[in-house]
């Protein structure tokens, strides 16, 4: 369960610094995902989440 919110608290840092470092790129990031279809963010929330699951998979088996 620790190792859950490790990788959350982890996933926060990163979200933080893009938004930081990269405010306008980020702004134009969210007015595109906010025109497209729903369908196509819901292929890529579950690719990249499929994605996820094979690395951390991978990781864990070293």
């Amino acid at each position: 369960m620790q190792d859950l919110f490790v990788a959350l608290a982890l996933a926060m840092v990163l979200e933080g610094l893009l938004y930081a470092a990269f405010p306008v790129f980020m702004k134009k990031t969210i007015a595109t995902i906010l025109q497209s279809p729903d369908a196509q963010i819901r292929v890529i929330g579950l690719t990249t989440a499929i994605i996820g699951l094979i690395v951390l998979f991978w990781l864990r088996q070293g």
